[in-house]
């Protein structure tokens, strides 16, 4: 297969944002980045996800387009044109039409990690669950502090912590999660002001209140259903609107690390 593949071509699974990040990072070092997709994701910083133009359509994401796709033939196209296909494909099943050079998983699943080395001849994981030399050829930390960012090509990243980073001092105190399973219907749009006791959205009729001043950062779609405890919304306590559309440090940092575990795995594919 290495000796058929494109080698300037990277398949990202996932299009939320961290992988977003990375497909920034890997366009602005000349890659063409194709984006796969599951159907009716949900995210919920919508607006620097690469996948909110299965809604939309299309997105501009600072200098990122992203342009849903109907096929593999359609995703080359676009990307010739230095655009980002979204193409629904849950499975990976396109790979063997897209022939890229480096598969990078950024589903950010944390568990039952179904990627394999024999993807492509480089596979990048992002991440808990992944193990360089088991279901990856890079694993990269995506767990904030001195190592975020980290390549490991032996080893793995740390541990799922379960606690969201502080923004200005505030934790799990900023995130939204899901009372319930249900539907969620939003009351408050992303980057709206809003108050501590404030309702934010509602499932299954409980009412979903901000815990703390600030700005809806991000907010999961209207109509979506989730499950118990999912994470739906976000409230920063810094009142910037343009924080809502700007990718974030966290994820240009992983999307170097992406960048440079690409530089250190490319010698070793042409050698083979």
């Amino acid at each position: 297969m290495t000796g058929n593949v494109n080698q300037n071509r990277i398949v990202v699974r996932g299009a939320g944002e961290m992988a977003t990040g990375v497909i920034r990072r890997l366009l602005v070092a000349g890659y063409e980045v194709i984006a796969l997709e599951q159907p009716s994701p949900c995210f919920v910083r919508r607006y620097v996800c690469c996948a909110e133009a299965f809604y939309q359509k299309k997105i501009n994401i600072e200098e990122i387009t992203a342009v849903l796709v109907n096929s593999p033939g359609e995703a080359i196209t676009v990307s010739d044109d230095r655009a980002v296909p979204l193409l629904i494909d849950s499975a990976a099943d396109s790979l063997s039409a897209l022939l890229p050079l480096a598969v990078v998983d950024g589903r950010m699943l944390k568990e039952n990690i179904d990627s394999s080395l024999d993807l492509a001849p480089i596979v990048i994981g992002l991440g808990p669950g992944f193990i360089a030399g088991q279901n990856c050829h890079a694993a990269i930390e995506t767990n904030r502090g001195r190592e975020l960012g980290k390549v490991f090509l032996e080893g793995h990243p740390q541990a799922d912590t379960g606690a969201p980073s502080e923004i200005n001092g505030v934790g799990a105190r900023r995130v939204l999660r899901s009372p319930a399973k249900g539907v969620f219907t939003a009351k408050c749009r992303i980057a709206d002001i809003v108050k501590a006791g404030q309702i934010i959205g509602e499932i299954a009729g409980i009412p979903i209140s901000a815990q703390i001043d600030g700005m809806v950062r991000g907010l999961i779609h209207d109509g979506l259903t989730v499950t118990t405890d999912q994470k739906i919304g976000d409230i920063d306590p810094r009142p910037v609107r343009e924080l809502c559309y700007r990718i974030s440090d966290k994820a240009d940092t992983i999307g170097r690390g992406v960048l440079e575990a690409l530089e250190a795995l490319k010698p070793r594919v042409n050698r083979e």
